[in-house]
This record gives C-alpha cells, sequence and structure tokens, in this order.
C-alpha cells in the first residue's frame, strides 16, 4: 500500500469483515426465515454509494433466503467531512414497500441524521417491517436517535475509509477499513 497509506491507521481486516458480516447474514438469515411468508422476498434496501459493497456481502451471507434488491441515494454532506441538516434523495426507490418487509442496509451511522430522514421517508409508505444493517456505527457524532437492528463494528469516533467508506469519493474499494487522519478527527 505504500506511502499513500500512511495517513490511515488500519482497524478491521478484510478478514475480520468477512467474519462478522457472516454473522450478520445468519442472524439476519435466522429473524426473516420467522417472519417471511413462503411467497415473500425481504426487500434490501442499499443507500448509495458507500452502502454497495457491504450489502454485496451482506446479502450473499443470508443464503437462501428470497431476497429483493434496491436502492436509494441520499446527501446530507456539503463538504468533504462536515455533515449538514439537510438532506437530498437523488435516486429514490423502484420498488413498491407498503406491506413489505424491509431491510435497509448502510456503510454507517454517524450523526445519524441522514438514516433518521430515510427511516421516517419509509416509514410513511407503511412498510410490514423496517429494520436497519449498518457496517459501523460511529457514535460520537450522534445527533439524533435512530434504531439499528444489525450492526457490523462500533467505534466511538474517527474518520473511516475502505469497504465502501470513503474520503472525497476515494477509498471506497479498499477491502479493509481503516482510520484516516484529517484535520478535523
Amino acid at each position: 500500500m505504500g506511502s499513500r497509506m500512511s495517513n490511515k491507521t488500519l482497524l478491521y481486516t478484510a478478514e475480520q469483515i468477512a467474519a462478522r458480516v457472516g454473522q450478520l447474514g445468519s442472524d439476519i438469515k435466522a429473524d426473516y426465515e420467522k417472519i417471511l411468508d413462503p411467497e415473500e422476498q425481504l426487500l434490501a434496501v442499499g443507500v448509495l454509494n458507500g452502502a454497495f459493497i457491504f450489502m454485496a456481502d451482506l446479502l450473499r451471507a443470508v443464503g437462501g433466503l428470497p431476497v429483493e434488491v434496491d436502492f436509494v441515494r441520499l446527501s446530507s454532506y456539503q463538504d468533504r467531512d462536515s455533515s449538514s441538516a439537510e438532506v437530498v434523495m437523488t435516486k429514490n426507490l423502484e420498488k413498491e414497500i407498503k406491506g413489505r418487509h424491509v431491510l435497509v442496509i448502510e456503510d454507517i451511522a454517524d450523526c445519524g441524521l441522514t438514516l433518521a430522514w430515510l427511516l421516517e421517508f419509509l416509514k410513511k409508505r407503511r412498510p410490514a417491517s423496517l429494520k436497519v444493517a449498518v457496517a459501523v456505527d460511529k457514535r460520537a457524532r450522534r445527533e439524533t436517535v435512530v434504531g439499528l437492528d444489525y450492526v457490523g463494528f462500533k467505534l466511538e469516533d474517527g474518520f473511516l475509509v475502505g469497504y465502501g467508506l470513503d474520503y472525497a469519493e476515494r477509498y471506497r474499494n479498499l477491502a479493509d477499513i481503516y482510520q484516516m487522519e484529517t484535520g478535523g478527527h
């Protein structure tokens, strides 16, 4: 990885991530097998761009559970590393969620404002159930309460990159998760 990685500290290896995602997948499969009717599919809603890697791994880890996939794209970041309270939806769902079991998949729960906004938006469409899976729960900057049903890793603070997490759209493709040293973190 060389000098380009010198401002990052390894937090979770690809192997640690794979093991944790595998456990989450088993938990999700067990939970939804209890509530899905034989004809039903779980609707997994990924939050772009960050969740796509975690979502792909997580959905493979649920094994034979019937799953349908959709995506939303939201933004609350006005600059590289600070959040604003304004949420903008740039890609809406294409699937109907009324009466369906919905699992929102997100890369990180940070201040919680974007996720809280999304959950309120989805609740208005009256799903049968609504749960959340996040790769990382980072609590230091939490500004609102959000219910997280499946959490990969808990971390108090730090600016993270890798495994879908980015800094100015860079580093998403790294297999491991790193803490990046920035001026504000």
